[in-house]
């Protein structure tokens, strides 16, 4: 503005004067900088406005200067007095501030910039300079009043400023502070732009007049303008020598280092390819090429079929003249005390058969009895999880401490046949999923209000929720019941739909309001007053492998996932009701589903009592299928047992009533093992009621096949009774019954010494069960085949006994038609030279393969293999794999005897201002930040950092002046609460613990966002007691990224535990050398816990639990058949590599055959290893005492007494019964009981009747001089001086 000054002339002097008048008037004119002074209205929405004032700053009073003191007092430098704002005005901005500072002030930098300018263009001197009034108003008075306000500011203030707070985090939830301060935008999607262009929107609830940001590149002049270039503070510096820099979790450039990444295991290769596989092929070719050279070689000077000849008559010629070895003489003697021990046990029985019997059932009856006091375990931690394994303690402690996790009642809605929307915007088209259809949208929420309804018993679900924001002391409707659903973004309104606005030309919707509340949920707060998590509410937006990011479109969504939380309680007692109110809930989702269910629509659900309700359902559904297969081999039994000859003798031949007697003895024994551990208090669980059966089927009939068999083969010598021919009969099958029998039951005594319960029960109950079984074969079932034999020999008809046929009936027995088999065609074939060194190269191969692809098994449980093929939680399981978007919870446990209200223990846990670099939540917040290989999506909730800030806030803690008791901070009657501050703005020492009880019964608002009633209510348990407050434990809330396989799950408990041992470590140290007692300091732990960790555990150790199992196992077997054997080692190796072999191969099956190793399939590998017992001892045993010539003749006469005794007693058995599971309903039945049964008898077999007796052609154990010389009946008088001689 220009003034020429027009006069008349005049004197000199006086045009002087009248120029430095006017001079100053232009000074005083172009002054006029400010834009406001003074409040002169207040909106609808209790917003102030400022006074539109075009003059100069004024001074500013005492009361001002305090207040600018508190956020601005940068404007006090210099002595600067005079502002363009008044008391009225600074007291607005303090209390503004507090919104922001709120979730800021962790970040000191942060703040000090953001707030730099708004002190700036509210009462600086200078105001004109940067900002220019756009519109004003008029209030009731006429007074102009600012409403709309151009403020020009630099880029690079406003960058600075967003880089400084981009990383600032809000411990209640785990995210970013711009996730809640950016609008509609999440931080991944915020800007420097869009932060400060929200912050200045008129639309923003919390601004009170359009504040339009312009931004320069310079602070240079511009149209007429200097934009204000406020100073900043990097995050990582110190705002002021009182002020610290952001911590790590706040500030990426205050972290020291970042962790290092673990070493992830990789597959080790040679040359590209599967070291094992290469390894294992170089050694196949290099034995075989050996074994090959050596055959040839060895054959070819001197060697043919019957090799390895020993002349038995030399033997018994030099015996007398030989010594004999310690082991020889040793053996003997075993074997004969065993023979006359078993022919004088059985004659005795076989004489007084009634007696036998009727003591065997008194025995069984009272044993059986027990089975009243058994309890059957159902519940999957019981089954699964050692009661002493770190991760059961853990939940035990977790569950007593803070209460178990939420049970959850969940529905997956899938679109079905609906097309994606394709919706126009402003910013653009966007597309969203099928499921925001609007019919399908009014469907779901017409499912939600049904649910919301259920009542049983009088129980509905506001009785049994979820309510975080409802008071011990308020009555919980419906509204506060915790519902992760897409209606909670629009109040559960169905009108909503209906809404519609117009934003340039574009039509808005309840879609661009659901866009809106996916993309920042914070800003839709559900009924109950939280927020909805998409990741939650809505499912199918990612694509396999993938992870949320700040860029994932919720939109995509094709499935909505309604999701109720219900209290859940460790005493089981309280749990009546919420079980009530689920299996009425379960029943209406049935019906509805079935009946109700929309065409568009495909539903699948789970209540938190549903898997325990299928497994139990599963064990009653293939019960059918269970009792055919039984029914079926003991059919076989009872028939195949018999040895008939012709048609018209069939009905006296036959031996079905002893075949029924040798199951029922089976049964007893089953039946006793149970009522033995009923007496003992040892629970039962399903798989012993399913599997026990099958494996003592296995072992006794094969027992009973091979001593009636056997005796079927024998001729009664001249002047014999009956009873001394069963006699010497068990005399002669008795030690190779008492080998296999002792054998198993060691083994699986042994294999009780797993920490898993269900395989240590199963371990327990069935070595009794055998042992039992052994018993009762050798005096029941004794007994019992003597009744039989002088029914035959009276010529009666089985089972109608009371009918005798005619003397001519009588004829002389004969072999069956497999033991011609064996002895005529198959003993032959395989004893040639080719067919054996074609048998060992192919075994070889077989096993060198298995080694290789062993170790690539899977390892873990696939759940929906647990459910029927019926069930609906498979279909849940399904969906859930497909849809659910968002990882499990994981708590960060703080247990010990820890002074939280000491500053120096609280810099070791929290992650905000003066806490150390390595404290507990830094820790986890930069594991966060490596989410592919932690398994850490979100940094930890920090109960004590909100506790910090709440604190602080001036208006959060409310105190009740009448009896000093606790007051929500909206309640205007009560006292602000005096806390005293320490050095680091914390409560001291006194008051930490007087109100951290407050802070957890504050309900949180926009007034206070920190408050704690929500978010921490359970996350610290103390006592609390006059001015002494104890905390016992805390816990500290993250989640785990998305986790789909079961090596997920496990490598993220792995993971977990990990960073816990490196906190602790970490906390222990620090307190040791700050002179904790080093007892004291070493019972502070760091664990997590998750729900899923107590079923995962067991994966951790799967292989060296398996292998302890197995090799426990194994070497049971062979120190008893190197005792039982007669201390015969070399017998012992060769049934020791035989069952290894076994095993091994069964590993190949499973890698080939999809069967994982978990605790089903290492119950069955160590069944396994028991019922190889039966193919390998039983003809290693008649190979040490053969009295052939040459080790093939031993073999070969091994194989032909023995193998088809053990193919029909084991192999046809077995096979007949495990067809019938094939067709069970439940996939675990089919997957680990038909495949593995099936693999265990025909592998088994494989190597009982195809490798063993070759590899005993080649490596069997030489001949036993005392053993032949004892076992020839020619030297029947030698025999006898050996006995009397030898055996002394």
């Amino acid at each position: 503005m220009n003034y020429l000054p027009i006069a008349s002339q005049k004197t000199k002097i006086s045009s002087q004067f009248f120029i430095i008048a006017l001079l100053i008037s232009i000074i005083n004119v172009s002054t006029q900088n400010c834009l406001w002074y003074g409040v002169c209205n207040t909106d609808a929405l209790n917003h102030n406005q400022y006074c539109s004032y075009n003059g100069t700053s004024k001074s500013m009073p005492n009361e001002g200067i305090a207040l600018l003191k508190e956020r601005c007092s940068f404007l006090l430098d210099d002595g600067q007095t005079k502002f363009c704002c008044d008391p009225e005005q600074v007291k607005i901005l303090n209390e503004n501030v507090k919104l922001a500072s709120a979730i800021l002030d962790r970040c000191p930098s942060c703040m000090a910039n953001l707030v730099r300018h708004i002190c700036e263009f509210t009462c600086s001197g200078e105001q004109s300079q940067f900002a220019h009034v756009v519109a004003t108003g008029q209030n009731s008075k006429g007074k102009a009043y600012v409403k709309s306000l151009d403020l020009h500011v630099t880029a690079e203030y406003i960058n600075k400023t967003y880089v400084s707070c981009s990383q600032v985090s809000v411990p209640q939830t785990g995210q970013l502070a711009l996730d809640l301060m950016c609008g509609v935008y999440p931080a991944s999607r915020c800007s420097p732009t869009k932060w400060f262009s929200y912050m200045g929107d008129a639309n923003n609830p919390y601004v009170p007049f359009q504040i339009t940001y312009i931004q320069h590149k310079t602070n240079s002049s511009e149209d007429g303008f200097i934009p204000l270039n406020s100073k900043t503070t990097p995050c990582n510096e110190a705002v002021t020598s009182e002020l610290p820099a952001c911590s790590c979790s706040d500030c990426a450039f205050s972290c020291p280092w970042a962790p290092a990444e673990p070493k992830l295991f990789h597959q080790l290769k040679i040359c590209g390819l599967d070291a094992f596989a290469v390894i294992m092929t170089v050694v196949f070719f290099v034995g075989a090429l050996l074994f090959l050279m050596g055959s040839f070689l060895f054959t070819k000077n001197s060697l043919k079929n019957n090799d390895f000849h020993n002349n038995i008559n030399d033997v018994n010629e030099n015996s007398g003249s030989r010594t004999t070895t310690l082991f020889e003489r040793l053996g003997a003697r075993t074997e004969y005390i065993l023979k006359c021990v078993f022919t004088k046990w059985g004659t005795l029985l076989a004489t007084y058969p009634w007696v036998t019997l009727l003591n065997g059932v008194i025995i069984v009856a009272i044993l059986g009895y027990g089975i009243k006091f058994i309890e059957i375990t159902t519940d999957p931690v019981q089954l699964w999880a050692s009661p002493k394994s770190k991760s059961r303690i853990e939940r035990e402690f977790f569950d007593t401490q803070f209460e178990p996790f939420f049970r959850i009642e969940q529905i997956i809605i899938k679109a079905v046949d609906l097309p994606y929307i394709m919706h126009n915007t402003s910013n653009g088209p966007i597309t969203f999923g099928p499921v925001f259809h609007k019919h399908f949208l009014s469907e779901v929420l017409y499912l939600q209000e049904q649910i919301k309804n259920i009542r049983r018993n009088e129980v509905s679900l506001r009785d049994i929720c979820y309510a975080p924001l409802a008071n011990d002391e308020t009555d919980i409707q419906t509204s506060n019941c915790v519902i992760q659903s897409i209606w909670g973004y629009l109040k559960d309104d169905l009108s909503r739909l209906d809404d519609n606005d117009e934003d340039n030309g574009f039509n808005v919707t309840y879609l661009d309001e659901i866009y809106q509340c996916t993309s920042n949920p914070y800003l839709c707060l559900a009924s109950y007053g939280g927020p909805v998590d998409p990741a939650i509410a809505l499912g199918g937006f990612l694509k396999v492998g993938e992870q949320i990011t700040g860029s994932t479109k919720y939109e995509l969504a094709d499935a909505l996932i309604l999701t109720f939380l219900v209290n859940n309680h460790h005493k089981k007692e309280m749990l009546v009701h919420a079980l009530e109110w689920e299996q009425h809930f379960v029943e209406f989702m049935l019906n509805y589903t079935k009946n109700n269910r929309s065409s568009n629509m495909d539903i699948s659900f789970t209540a938190e009592r549903s898997i325990e309700d299928e497994l139990n359902r599963e064990s009653q559904s293939d019960v059918l299928t269970i009792l055919v297969s039984y029914i079926i081999m003991f059919m076989y039994i009872a028939i195949s047992l018999g040895h008939v000859q012709k048609l018209k003798r069939s009905l006296i031949d036959s031996k079905i009533t002893l075949g029924i007697g040798g199951v029922i003895i089976v049964l007893a024994s089953v039946l006793s093992s149970v009522g033995v551990f009923g007496y003992a208090g040892v629970p039962a669980t399903l798989i012993i009621v399913e599997v026990i059966p099958f494996l003592v089927l296995a072992v006794g009939v094969d027992n009973i096949f091979i001593l009636v068999q056997t005796h079927q083969r024998d001729q009664r010598k001249i002047n014999e009774t009956h009873e001394e021919h069963i006699g010497r009969i068990l005399g002669r099958v008795g030690p190779s019954m008492l080998l296999t029998s002792v054998s198993e039951s060691c083994c699986f005594f042994l294999g009780a010494l797993s920490d898993m319960p269900a395989v240590r029960a199963f371990a327990l109950y069935a070595g009794v069960a055998l042992f039992i079984d052994f018993i009762l074969q050798i005096t029941c079932f004794v007994g019992l085949f003597a009744l039989d034999i002088k029914r035959k020999d009276d010529n009666r008809l089985d089972v109608c006994c009371f009918i005798q046929g005619k003397k001519s009936d009588i004829i002389n027995t004969s072999e069956s038609l497999l033991y011609k088999f064996f002895s005529i065609i198959y003993v032959p074939f395989l004893m040639k030279r080719n067919t054996r060194v074609s048998v060992m190269i192919f075994f070889f191969a077989w096993l060198c393969a298995s080694i290789a692809i062993s170790p690539q098994i899977d390892i873990g449980l696939n759940q929906e293999l647990a459910m029927p093929e019926d069930s609906y939680v498979l279909n849940y399981f399904q969906s859930l794999g497909k849809h659910l978007n968002i990882g499990p919870p994981v708590y960060f446990v703080l247990k010990g005897n820890l002074n939280y209200s000491d500053s120096s223990v609280q810099n070791l846990i929290c992650s905000g201002r003066y806490c150390n670099e390595d404290s507990l939540l830094t820790q986890i917040y930069l594991a966060s930040r490596q989410s592919n290989t932690t398994y850490i999506a979100r940094p930890a909730s920090s109960w004590m950092d909100d506790y910090f800030d709440w604190a602080l806030s001036s208006s959060c803690c409310k105190i009740n002046p009448d009896n000093g008791n606790f007051c929500p901070h909206q309640d205007t009657s009560c006292s602000v609460c005096a806390i005293k501050k320490n050095e680091f703005q914390r409560p001291d020492q006194k008051d930490f613990g007087k109100y951290l009880p407050f802070f957890l019964k504050d309900n949180p608002d926009d007034t206070c966002v920190k408050a704690g009633h929500a978010a921490y209510s359970n996350a610290v348990q103390y006592s609390y007691n006059q001015e002494l407050l104890t905390l016992n434990a805390s816990f500290f809330m993250a989640h785990h990224s998305i986790l789909k396989s079961s090596s997920d799950y496990y490598l993220a408990l792995q993971s977990a535990r990990r960073i816990s041992s490196n906190i602790t470590h970490m906390i222990q140290g620090k307190l040791i050398s700050r002179g904790m007692p080093l007892e004291l300091a070493l019972k502070v732990e760091v664990f997590p816990y998750s729900v899923f960790y107590v079923f995962y555990e067991q994966y951790l150790s799967m292989w060296t639990d398996t292998l302890k199992s197995m090799g426990t196992s194994v070497l049971s077997i062979f120190i008893a058949t190197f005792i039982l054997m007669g201390f015969d080692i070399h017998s012992a190796v060769v049934v020791i590599v035989t069952i290894t072999m076994i095993v091994v191969n069964m590993g190949g099956l499973m890698f080939f055959w999809n069967i994982s190793l978990n605790a089903v399939s290492l119950v069955n590998l160590v069944m396994a290893v028991g019922i190889s017992v039966e193919f390998c001892s039983h003809l290693v045993h008649s190979f040490s005492i053969s009295q052939e010539t040459s080790q093939i003749k031993r073999a070969t006469e091994s194989l032909t007494k023995m193998g088809s005794s053990v193919f029909s007693g084991i192999t046809l058995t077995k096979f007949a019964g495990i067809l019938v599971l094939a067709f069970a309903k439940s996939q675990i039945f089919q997957v680990f009981y038909f495949r593995m049964y099936l693999g265990i008898v025909i592998i088994g077999a494989a190597h009982g009747l195809i490798f063993l007796p070759v590899l005993l052609s080649y490596i069997g154990a030489p001949v036993n001089s005392a053993k032949v010389v004892h076992f020839n009946p020619s030297y029947g008088d030698r025999g006898t001086a050996l006995e009397q001689s030898e055996i002394r």
